[in-house]
């Protein structure tokens, strides 16, 4: 008899639907207080998920998503360098 593993799933801070882990990015909170895309997934630290889309991080930008999840204020230039990184992920 063969086991059924669960899908992880996770909720994105964007669009707000649950999807599986590996069709998200994970945006992460080091302890150094900096924030960063962790496409592993697997790097220490508080993470809050995201789908790989620039409307959902448009999303959270506007509905403060990552400020929830991380419960603080998230300067500009960290959405600045998101929005960055997400385009790069795009064009791969």
């Amino acid at each position: 008899m063969s086991s059924i593993r669960k899908v992880p799933m996770r909720k994105c801070v964007g669009c707000q639907e649950m999807k599986s882990k590996k069709e998200m990015i994970r945006v992460l909170k080091t302890s150094e207080n900096e924030f960063i895309l962790d496409a592993t997934g697997k790097k220490n630290g508080r993470g809050a998920y995201i789908c790989f889309s620039e409307k959902c991080l448009q999303k959270a930008i506007k509905s403060r998503g990552l400020e929830r999840s991380f419960k603080q204020s998230i300067p500009k230039e960290v959405y600045d360098a998101l929005e960055k990184e997400m385009k790069a992920l795009e064009t791969e």
